[in-house]
């Protein structure tokens, strides 16, 4: 096996900001994602109400930092913000979803400093505070954190030779970013703990067999096209839907089954308050297309 493959967390990251804790972003309003304003993401809108947020640490293979994480949370809430942007496409390059956590920012973290500063919290930001859904498109290493920021999106597809793991036991940690909580709810007790404890990674096939993946294709290329029209197609419905549709498939998550029928029940029961639910079932009736207003 290649020293890469090995361990890509070790021998691919480079060295980050000089101190996690003094990066400061960019002023910018919630809605001005402008591709100039980010140092480690590219930012484009590559279909109608489609935003797409590109990683961008090629020479650390996507590394996640601190300011990485700082420069993402912002571009996803401009997204979400945004009235044009329905639905949302988090990717990485064909080699590298996200190889890892960097390493050189970690290390010399004493548990104070990391317990005080609430170190890589800012990381799960995007499950309590984004509302539209994101799809992850994972081609290459997706290990430790970037399996972790993977699997915090709302659906994930991948390469059939994209690399998943939770490789950290190897550096004499565990997860941090929900990794033990996440890939456990996905792919079972067993082999949740099987693969935390070894370290070993899967590929994307086995991620699309164990339910990590919603769907998996044989290249790149392919992935961005399927990322992409499912994201506009969920981009082209009525936003309030939704959004409402992605709240009661996470709370399923979080509940009971009985509390959770209930709870989507009510939600179900709100959207008669809203003006796309008349537009939807008047346009159906009528045989035609509906023109939602995300109202």
């Amino acid at each position: 096996m290649q020293a890469l493959r090995a361990n890509p967390l070790r021998s691919a990251l480079r060295p980050s900001a000089p101190s996690p804790f003094t990066y400061s972003l960019p002023r910018l309003t919630r809605a001005a994602y402008s591709i100039h304003a980010y140092q480690y993401l590219t930012i484009s809108e590559p279909r109608p109400g489609v935003g797409q947020a590109t990683l961008n640490r090629p020479m650390a293979l996507n590394a996640l930092s601190t300011p990485l994480i700082a420069e993402l949370n912002l571009a996803l809430a401009a997204f979400d913000a945004s009235p044009s942007i329905g639905s949302i496409v988090l990717t990485g390059s064909p080699k590298a979803f996200a190889a890892g956590a960097d390493i050189k920012e970690m290390a010399p973290l004493t548990f104070s400093q990391a317990y005080t500063t609430s170190f890589i919290e800012s990381w799960s930001h995007l499950t309590t505070s984004i509302k539209k859904p994101i799809l992850a498109a994972v081609s290459g290493y997706a290990l430790g954190g970037g399996c972790e920021l993977a699997l915090m999106c709302d659906m994930v597809y991948c390469t059939a030779d994209a690399t998943f793991g939770q490789p950290e036991i190897k550096l004499g940690t565990i997860p941090g970013a929900g990794g033990s909580q996440r890939l456990t709810r996905a792919v079972g007790k067993a082999r949740a703990m099987e693969l935390i404890l070894t370290g070993k990674f899967f590929s994307g096939t086995e991620a699309e067999k164990w339910g990590v993946a919603a769907r998996v294709f044989a290249t790149h290329d392919e992935l961005m096209v399927g990322a992409l029209a499912t994201a506009e197609t969920i981009a082209g419905y009525s936003q309030v839907a939704v959004m409402a549709a992605k709240e009661v498939v996470n709370k399923s998550q979080d509940l009971a089954l009985r509390d959770g029928v209930e709870y989507e029940r009510r939600v179900f029961h709100s959207l008669f308050g809203s003006k796309d639910q008349k537009i939807g079932m008047k346009a159906f009736v009528e045989k035609q297309k509906p023109e939602w207003t995300n109202e």
